[in-house]
């Protein structure tokens, strides 16, 4: 244990050095965790370390602490709207995935029964720790092509369960199938149903306590005894820990505190993820990779295009071709679940080991190229298809000065926008969801992608240079935190909100707000003045 978190510090200390010069040639940070395992297991002779449970477990919790995060965005209600991308497009690629690697495997290249079966299903996953962390930091997350991705990586975690019950099916012998379906089933229905019946109280009452402590550290260590707890519950009952890591963030998601416990989490996610990667780099064997070279690529390249391939069509069944292809490049790689699948297979005399050595150096290789693919995606896709892209580039704003920002395009924010181009006012509008600013792109606005809670997008959008900022959502928690921040970075822009009821209006009273509209309330004076002004 203490051998295993001295090397994991050594690791840390010297992946921090790698990122600062790869950092300069804007290679992701991910890549350098990779190289600072590969260089350490080889400088200090630790590849017998890449197989340490200790460390194993340390590097999980990186997955498990990301889990989390996703969990706090996607709420009961948010999962509910993403059905189809997590349960349809989600099995459908699992299976269809599964099928065909198995059908290669066993009918063309004729492997046994037993390890073309858990080969195929292994291959199936994509990699939630590369993709969604990339999709997060660049807020990528909210694109069609985002939301896709995540709601197939979340089905993809929950269908490592049955993976992992096979490989104990397979490899006992005796045991019924039935028998273990029905112990898996019992096992969810209980740890769901204390999570949400029983967590779910048990978390808030946590959270509100520790909160109104207003003690930093009680409220950091509340959070982390959530995720933990919540991780090992689930681990207990034969799931995997990110899984029920997921599901206390979602049960968290519908709390107000889900906001403060994303930032609080950040930096343990980074640090331990960061652990992930570099026992990933750790796993590589670099003498049988210069051995079987030619042959690694190969089933790399395909490995690739037939999983780019079928979640192409398997997303085309109901979105566009543009966001079917980036999710399927996004997803073709093999994910780190794999690693665990092959080591319990290998255990159990599954797999060969020459063979489990090769699929690992597949797995790794593909993991190291999803960065690069990741970060040049748009450009990619756009040499497929010239399609209106959202601007992001902010290259018309520098220098621009008295004018007005409309925050939203939903129905409220295009009257306004009507509006104010029907009085030749100079104005901008920028939103965070990417299916508003298609609209506004088509309607030919000005329009910019980014979350105007954020300085950096403030900055971008000249705020302190305008005249004005018209807040049109209908989200009170969003609007309060925007106009939080507008206040601290621009302080003497006069800020036009418009509210809902007069709970709403209550709620932003400690503000410092210009002008506050009660839609409600115009309309029924717009009302009365028109039946006063039909009587007279």
């Amino acid at each position: 244990m203490e051998s295993a978190l001295y090397y994991v510090t050594v690791a840390l200390g010297f992946s921090i050095v790698v990122n600062l010069i790869l950092k300069r040639f804007g290679i992701s940070q991910i890549i350098g965790y990779i190289v600072t395992g590969v260089t350490v297991a080889y400088l200090f002779d630790l590849r017998h370390m890449a197989d340490s449970h200790t460390l194993e477990i340390i590097a999980e919790f990186g997955v498990v602490f990301l889990m989390f995060t996703i969990g706090l965005e996607v709420s009961l209600q948010r999962l509910s709207t993403m059905k189809t991308d997590v349960f349809f497009n989600g099995s459908l690629q699992v299976l269809l995935s599964a099928v065909i690697f198995f059908t290669i495997a066993y009918g063309m290249i004729g492997i046994s029964l037993k390890t073309a079966l858990i080969t195929s299903m292994a291959l199936s996953l994509s990699s939630t720790a590369v993709v969604l962390s990339y999709l997060k930091s660049t807020k990528e997350i909210a694109r069609p092509y985002g939301q896709k991705a995540t709601g197939i990586l979340i089905f993809q975690d929950i269908a490592v369960i049955p993976i992992l019950i096979l490989i104990g099916f397979l490899s006992s012998g005796g045991e019924k199938v039935t028998d273990v379906l029905f112990e898996t089933a019992l096992s969810a229905f209980v740890i769901v149903g204390l999570l949400f019946i029983v967590g779910k109280r048990v978390m808030a009452w946590l959270l509100h306590f520790s909160s109104t402590s207003e003690v930093e550290e009680l409220f950091m260590g509340s959070v982390l005894v959530i995720v933990v707890a919540s991780s090992l519950l689930a681990a207990y009952a034969g799931f995997t820990y990110s899984l029920g890591a997921f599901v206390a963030g979602m049960i968290i998601a519908e709390t107000r505190y889900h906001h403060k416990v994303e930032s609080d989490i950040a930096p343990f996610k980074d640090l331990l993820l960061g652990t992930f990667f570099v026992t990933v780099g750790m796993k590589i064997d670099l003498a049988l990779f210069v051995t079987d070279i030619a042959q690694i690529m190969a089933i790399l390249v395909g490995v690739l295009l037939i999983k780019a391939l079928i979640i192409f069509g398997v997303v085309r069944i109901y979105s566009q071709t543009k966001i079917a292809f980036k999710t399927a490049i996004a997803l073709s790689q093999v994910g780190e679940f794999s690693f665990a699948i092959f080591a319990l297979a290998g255990n159990q005399k599954l797999i060969p080991e020459e063979l489990s050595k090769i699929l690992v150096l597949v797995v790794v290789l593909s993991i190291i190229v999803t960065p690069f693919i990741l970060a040049y995606l748009s450009k990619i896709s756009g040499y497929f298809f010239k399609d209106v892209s959202v601007t992001e580039s902010f290259s018309m704003l520098p220098g621009r000065q008295n004018h007005i920002i409309v925050c939203g395009y939903g129905v409220v924010g295009k009257f306004v926008a009507k509006a104010l181009r029907a009085e030749g006012v100079d104005y901008v509008v920028a939103d965070n969801s990417y299916k508003h600013v298609e609209e506004a792109l088509r309607d030919g606005e000005e329009v910019y992608f980014g979350d105007m809670s954020k300085m950096a997008i403030l900055d971008k959008l000249c705020t302190k240079d305008s005249i004005s900022v018209i807040i049109t959502l209908d989200n009170l928690e969003k609007k309060r935190l925007i106009c939080e921040t507008i206040i601290r970075y621009a302080p003497n822009v006069k800020l036009v909100v418009k509210v809902i009821n007069l709970e709403e209006k209550r709620a932003l009273r400690g503000l410092p707000i210009s002008i506050t509209i009660d839609g409600k309330k115009e309309v029924a004076a717009r009302l009365v003045t028109e039946a006063l002004h039909c009587e007279i």
